[in-house]
């Protein structure tokens, strides 16, 4: 008698938990305002991943085994488009950084098991920030097997990513790796607008001189 084969089982992974990215535009604008900022921050690095309120799945075969953080950094990862961060798909390696932005709706119950799952699979850093209380954020540093609470997070200075958060002034204030503010997409883009334009004024003072900017 031929044997049997078996089949192995296809599991679907969801892209989408079915949960709005916010609950408001604060909460919201802090979830853009940390993943651009570190976006531009590692932009000439191919192997780090950021992304922004996206599905981790941390078990094979386990689909209710995730979390989808306001933002997360993977060093060692490859920028690419994913679906979802498959942490066995991902050679085993688990984002090391994870922000999550509080909203109203959150539950504290709810932010422990986010911060319990952060712990049991691998991250070595945990911050909470909480836009509608902006003299407020919380973080946590792994040490051996468990992420510890900081202490005092005003001046505290991210081991992996250099950037450092600010309260002062009741006023919470990122500043990233190369000593500026994180900034707004508006910022970013007015900044952006405005290089582009001095860059243009340049071009023209150089043609007047007879200098073409193009072989500059």
């Amino acid at each position: 008698m031929a044997a049997t084969a078996t089949l192995t089982p296809i599991i679907h992974y969801p892209d989408d938990d079915g949960l709005p990215m916010s609950d408001n535009t604060w909460q919201f604008n802090w979830i853009v305002r940390i993943h651009s900022n570190l976006d531009v921050q590692y932009r000439a690095n191919p192997n780090v991943f950021v992304a922004g309120n996206h599905l981790i799945y941390a078990v094979e075969g386990k689909v209710g085994i995730r979390q989808a953080p306001g933002v997360y950094v993977v060093f060692g990862r490859p920028k690419a488009d994913r679906g979802s961060y498959k942490v066995w798909e991902e050679g085993g390696v688990f984002p090391q950084v994870v922000f999550e932005v509080w909203s109203p709706h959150n539950r504290q119950q709810a932010m422990e098991d986010k911060r319990d799952f952060y712990e049991k699979y691998g991250a070595e850093e945990y911050y909470i920030v909480y836009p509608e209380f902006p003299s407020h954020a919380e973080g946590w540093r792994r040490e051996g097997g468990s992420l510890v609470r900081i202490a005092d997070m005003n001046g505290h200075v991210s081991p992996r990513l250099g950037m450092r958060f600010v309260l002062e002034a009741g006023e919470l204030t990122l500043i990233g790796r190369d000593g500026r503010p994180f900034r707004t997409a508006m910022e970013m883009a007015q900044e952006q607008a405005e290089a582009e334009q001095q860059a243009a004024r340049l071009a023209a003072k150089l043609r007047e001189l007879g200098v073409d900017p193009d072989t500059l």
